[in-house]
């Protein structure tokens, strides 16, 4: 038979299930606590991962644009550079053969020369015509000089080319215009073919046909340039 508890036992056993449940109580708070915790821990670090990459997607766009923007200011500095540097070339070629052309008209000074140099020049003409009938056009202040040549390069085209008939004349009517630094042209094929060779035209395609020589002559050899016209 069951003994009835006293006051004192009904009190202890009270106490001993208040602190058991108190402990369980406190165990429980910490459990929770520390989940919590670790709940904490990682959300702040998903959003200090979150704001980390966001600032180094926004860090990247601004330094590939700031790289673009430096690559386009250096490509526009190159350009203006290199057209400064192109049209500074072109003003010194420009300049070169003006030069060059002032100074045609001094050549007929020396008789002698400027005569062998009309002598070449017809004969050049005579060659590339191949008739044998021919008018030569100079200047009326040559004439007496071209007549000489005339008549040399008329010897000179018979033996090479073997030839006894040939008929060239100058064409007083016509002179060369105005201006004309010297030099002569030879007409044939009965007025239709002109073949000029004035000191004028001749500078004209040394302008065209020497420039690229004349261009590494004086700046060198353009390793970019893939024509050299």
């Amino acid at each position: 038979m069951a003994h009835a508890m006293s006051d004192d036992q009904v009190a202890g056993e009270l106490r001993k299930m208040t602190a058991f449940i108190r402990q369980e109580a406190l165990e429980k708070a910490k459990e929770i606590q520390i989940k919590a915790d670790e709940e904490f821990a990682i959300e702040k670090s998903k959003l200090v991962r979150q704001e980390t990459s966001s600032i180094d997607s926004q860090y990247e766009k601004k330094f590939k644009q700031a790289g673009m923007s430096q690559q386009i200011t250096r490509s526009t500095l190159a350009n203006k550079t290199r057209i400064k540097v192109l049209s500074a070339r072109q003003e010194l070629l420009d300049d070169l053969f003006e030069q060059a052309r002032g100074k045609l008209a001094g050549y007929s000074k020396d008789k002698g020369k400027y005569q062998e140099l009309c002598k070449n020049l017809i004969l050049e003409g005579l060659y590339a015509m191949n008739e044998n009938k021919v008018v030569v056009r100079a200047r009326k202040e040559d004439y007496d000089v071209v007549k000489k040549a005339i008549e040399a390069a008329k010897d000179e085209y018979k033996k090479s080319m073997n030839v006894k008939e040939l008929k060239v004349e100058l064409d007083e009517k016509n002179p060369q215009p105005e201006g004309c630094s010297g030099g002569a042209s030879v007409v044939g094929g009965g007025g239709r073919i002109d073949i000029n060779n004035t000191l004028d035209e001749r500078l004209k395609l040394l302008e065209t046909d020497a420039l690229p020589m004349v261009r590494t002559s004086l700046f060198g050899k353009n390793e970019n340039r893939r024509f050299t016209d």
